[in-house]
């Protein structure tokens, strides 16, 4: 924890408030059962949580600036050239109307309507571990038409309304532009993959998308709904495949894929990347099946877009760890301020975790490699063994010789 703290401490210009930023990272970490403002300031051995709410409402420090230090700690723990970038949103649970972008709207997290916030997020996977490294909260209309209730949430007048797909874009591109993060990838759910804007930037940079998609999606080339052109699919397209161990073990659907034309407009005459239709199809009910539109180098394979496609899933057991160990979810603030100072914090915790956790499973898959066994000196050739000794330095007396 020492060290990832070390890496933000800078971000506070006051001791006092480094001493208590440090105190709440500690505590987010530590075993409380219910971290909310209370319970973390007895832990840490506080009279009360006035302190640690002064460091999420009113105390001058920069959550972005902790965000961009996150990031770097996390490109050096968990980095891997071949990363990939998964965005989606997850629901807060919230009561009253005064949390900065509550509203009744539905959660992904309840799979109902509720009374909640939104945030959307962005979690960096690679084969070393993954961690949630980028972040903002949704702010429904109802907020954005008030003035006087965006006011008093503290929410900035330059604060306008946008989209989780916009909001999505905007993380990408801060990524791709300043983050040391090494990606290769964006994946993401349907929510995210319908966004033309957004597959047209990714494309635009260079990087490679597996994004999901509805079965309405419009393919550019044929022209044709996606559903329709799977639904053309001969047999032997279809290929069982895993995208990747879950809690049960491995994810097995029937996948298939096709390149679709180049689109010469786009793609130019002499095209690097080329985009691809994919479909995964449940073993247990075959008629739920998942859509994805890609992106990818020539060399690609479909055991690549099928790995990464599975790679979605990273990002929701990120949630449920940042919630589950670290209280990503569990906070009393109101303010839009203290909803990205609590909300980076806790990603913080949740990255220090993801790197210990990487780094353990590579010092025991150290330990129980066996070491390589020396040359046996039996040699057979020809039907018969043979002792073969390695010739011995001339100038070097052999052992136990007189």
């Amino acid at each position: 924890m020492e060290t990832a703290f070390g890496r933000v401490a800078g971000r506070c210009s006051r001791v006092d408030l480094r001493w208590r930023m440090r105190e709440y990272v500690r505590s987010l970490m530590g075993p409380v059962q219910r971290k909310n403002g209370w319970q973390l300031a007895e832990y840490a051995g506080h009279h009360g949580p006035a302190g640690f709410q002064h460091l999420l409402n009113g105390a001058r420090w920069d959550a972005d600036g902790v965000r961009d230090d996150l990031q770097h700690y996390v490109a050096d723990r968990l980095g891997c050239e071949d990363g990939v970038l998964v965005v989606d949103d997850t629901g807060f649970l919230k009561k009253g109307t005064t949390s900065a972008g509550v509203q009744r709207q539905y959660s992904g997290t309840a799979g109902r309507t509720e009374n909640c916030q939104i945030g959307v997020f962005a979690a960096y996977a690679t084969s070393r571990g993954r961690a949630l490294v980028d972040r903002e909260l949704y702010l429904p209309k109802s907020w954005t038409t008030d003035p006087g209730r965006c006011q008093a949430a503290r929410i900035p007048s330059s604060r306008g309304f946008a989209t989780k797909g916009e909001l999505a874009r905007a993380m990408i591109l801060r990524v791709l532009l300043a983050s040391p993060l090494p990606i290769a990838w964006v994946t993401g759910d349907c929510a995210y993959g319908q966004e033309g804007r957004m597959r047209r930037t990714l494309e635009e940079a260079g990087v490679s998308y597996v994004l999901a998609v509805p079965k309405s999606q419009q393919l550019p080339a044929p022209f044709t709904r996606i559903d329709r052109a799977f639904a053309d699919a001969p047999k032997q397209a279809w290929e069982r495949r895993s995208c990747g161990d879950g809690a049960k073990g491995p994810r097995a659907y029937d996948w298939a894929a096709a390149r679709l034309p180049v689109i010469d407009v786009f793609d130019g005459d002499d095209p690097t990347h080329r985009r691809w239709i994919l479909a995964s199809r449940s073993l247990t009910h075959p008629q739920e099946i998942a859509y994805f539109l890609a992106y990818a180098p020539h060399e690609t394979t479909v055991g690549d877009l099928v790995r990464v496609a599975g790679t979605r899933w990273a990002i929701e057991e990120a949630f449920q760890a940042a919630k589950n160990e670290c209280g990503l979810d569990q906070y009393e603030v109101r303010r839009y301020v203290g909803w990205y100072r609590h909300i980076t914090l806790a990603m913080l915790v949740h990255a220090t975790l993801a790197a210990l956790t990487a780094q353990t499973n590579e010092k025991g898959a150290a330990e129980t490699t066996p070491p390589a066994l020396s040359p046996s000196p039996w040699q057979r050739s020809d039907g018969s063994w043979t002792l073969c000794f390695p010739a011995q330095n001339p100038t070097t007396t052999p052992p136990n010789t007189p």
